[in-house]
């Protein structure tokens, strides 16, 4: 059993359709608390349904912070993630930080180099590039460091390389200390069986679909940009491709569907190696009544 402590802020990771934003919804209405977003592409307007933002229904039960908030065609780093969530951190409402962007939650914890931001024409140049050419520019140190097949990982790696002169790694290894102390705070991961996640997502996806994923594609077309951040959002190019006369809407979905098995199989790969120290919760398996206890 899971204690959660009234005064100390809670961080809930897992992979995408764990049930991560059920788990925090319960826990503020059961004890308080504000919810922050420790997503990647829940922070950008425009993809409220494809990436799975809290509705209407949920808002309506517990304050909620840092989604949507990002226009859809604008930058976004790890570095400004912190930067927004740090007045949580002080606030008298103790926050229940919650996504699946295991970087975010790593530098919350352990600490972020303060890395100059990459300049636009040097991030279009990146853009043509290869994931192998990018690789291929990169040291020993820093792919040891990274997920090598994540594009944006290894861009931001190499976008770092080339306009500093330095390593991401070299970077790195001059971390200041956290904001927050992995003591300070509750942390959890969600870790739940491949079959019964993978038959989640599937799921959740045709959900999307029923929800209106494809008119919310169709809002974006005008503006679609493949460069962009937040068209990084899983089934984002899928549904795009559809409305262009490229993918069948079968197609599409399946393809979804694939990309976001594959994406859940990197994140559990990186919670398994980072997050050895948290409590660790399948929900397939224990109701949340059950697992948790709450303590003033």
């Amino acid at each position: 059993m899971i204690e959660i402590a009234a005064h100390k802020p809670v961080l809930i990771a897992g992979p995408t359709a764990s049930g991560k934003s059920a788990l925090a919804l319960h826990i503020a209405r059961t004890q308080g608390g504000v919810i922050v977003n420790a997503d990647a592409l829940q922070v950008f307007d425009g993809w409220r349904i494809l990436t799975a933002r809290p509705d209407d229904a949920d808002l309506a039960q517990a304050p909620h912070a840092l989604y949507g908030h990002i226009p859809f065609d604008a930058p976004y780093s790890t570095g400004e993630w912190l930067r927004e969530v740090t007045p949580f951190l002080a606030a008298k409402e103790r926050p229940i930080i919650v996504g699946g962007t295991g970087l975010n939650f790593h530098a919350l914890t352990h600490g972020l180099a303060d890395i100059p931001a990459t300049d636009l024409a040097l991030r279009t140049q990146g853009n043509m590039l290869s994931l192998q050419d990018l690789l291929a520019d990169l040291d020993p140190q820093t792919t040891a460091r990274i997920d090598v097949n994540n594009r944006m990982r290894v861009q931001r790696a190499w976008e770092v390389l080339t306009q500093t002169g330095r390593s991401l790694a070299d970077w790195q290894d001059d971390t200041p200390p956290p904001l927050l102390a992995p003591d300070d705070a509750t942390k959890i991961t969600l870790d739940v069986p491949t079959d019964w996640l993978n038959a989640r997502i599937a799921q959740r996806f045709d959900i999307m679909l029923d929800q209106g994923a494809l008119a919310e594609a169709q809002a974006i077309l005008p503006h679609w940009d493949p460069s962009h951040q937040s068209a990084k959002a899983i089934g984002a190019p899928e549904m795009i491709a559809h409305l262009t006369g490229t993918l069948s809407l079968q197609d599409a979905r399946d393809s979804a569907i694939t990309a976001s098995r594959q994406y859940a199989k990197r994140q559990r790969t990186w919670f398994r190696s980072k997050h050895k120290n948290w409590c660790h919760l399948d929900i397939s398996s224990t109701s949340l009544s059950t697992a948790l206890t709450f303590v003033s």
